[in-house]
């Protein structure tokens, strides 16, 4: 996909009542609420534009009804309300709104032995603020490259557990919302790349784990924890089917289970959306 180089420095602020994509990846995943993604019609230009959010480049695509469409990871932390994307054009610069709507998401509490992995020690602290800023900077790469599919395949088979935006209490202290989707499968299960994709991150986690991160092009990144066995290593291109990781228990765990994250313009949103399992 070409993308303009340099661009007239026109600002033009229009409001319109959030033009409605009708296209196949649009009744899809427009799904905007808090955690969800928002699909917003761009119009039928010969050359794809570019679109932000705030700072973060935003996925742009050709729908089936050969709209241009920007596909907007919705951070859970975003208020319900008007929010703003910034297009960028041949003609120059414009804002576009879309609104976001209200989800309740349920309370989770568990149970852990290892006190550790709720209030970790000094040096445990700091090896996981490492590791935090790692994953940050890997959510936060946009590779121009068209994802081969946002329709995403489950990585493995098996009955969906705890789900994406759970507000999460260890041993009864609130910590971070569930920002993942999680499957309860055997350990050793082999795990499928849903799409093509590039790995970014093979790495052994405080938290996490056993992880792996594979950059699908476009804000569009996939991550998968708590493995028991790599089967890829850091710099692999990886096609959609072909096993990744196998399934295991590492990190702050309590049994065998696959957690399952997607990002869109680094914000962590239900993966659930990408396999037409999203409840309302």
């Amino acid at each position: 996909m070409r993308i303009f180089a340099p661009l007239m420095c026109v600002a033009v602020l229009t409001w319109p009542a959030a033009a409605t994509a009708q296209g196949y990846i649009s009744r899809l995943l427009n799904k905007p609420v808090p955690g969800g993604v928002a699909v917003v019609a761009l119009g039928q230009a010969p050359q794809a534009p570019r679109a932000f959010l705030d700072d973060n480049r935003v996925m742009v695509l050709r729908d089936s009804d050969q709209q241009w469409i920007a596909v907007v990871g919705i951070d859970l932390k975003t208020p319900k309300g008007k929010q703003t994307l910034t297009v960028q054009d041949a003609t120059g610069s414009r804002q576009t709104g879309f609104n976001v709507g209200s989800k309740d998401y349920k309370a989770q509490h568990i149970t852990l032995k290892n006190k550790s992995q709720v209030n970790p020690d000094p040096e445990q602290t700091r090896r996981f603020e490492r590791e935090y800023k790692e994953q940050i900077q890997a959510y936060s790469q946009y590779r121009e490259v068209i994802p081969s599919n946002v329709s995403l395949d489950k990585p493995v088979n098996g009955r969906l557990s705890s789900p994406f935006g759970l507000r999460r209490f260890f041993n009864g202290e609130e910590r971070n919302a569930h920002s993942g989707l999680d499957f309860a499968v055997p350990q050793g299960t082999p795990i499928k790349a849903p799409a093509d994709g590039v790995v970014t991150i093979v790495a052994d986690y405080f938290f996490n784990g056993k992880t792996v991160f594979v950059d699908h092009g476009q804000g569009f990144i996939s991550m998968y924890c708590h493995l028991s066995e790599f089967m890829v290593k850091k710099g692999d291109e990886v096609k959609r089917g072909q096993v990744i990781a196998k399934v295991g228990a590492t990190g702050r765990a309590t049994g065998p289970h696959l957690h399952w994250n997607i990002s869109l313009n680094n914000a962590r949103v239900d993966p659930a959306i990408f396999i037409n399992a999203f409840k309302p």
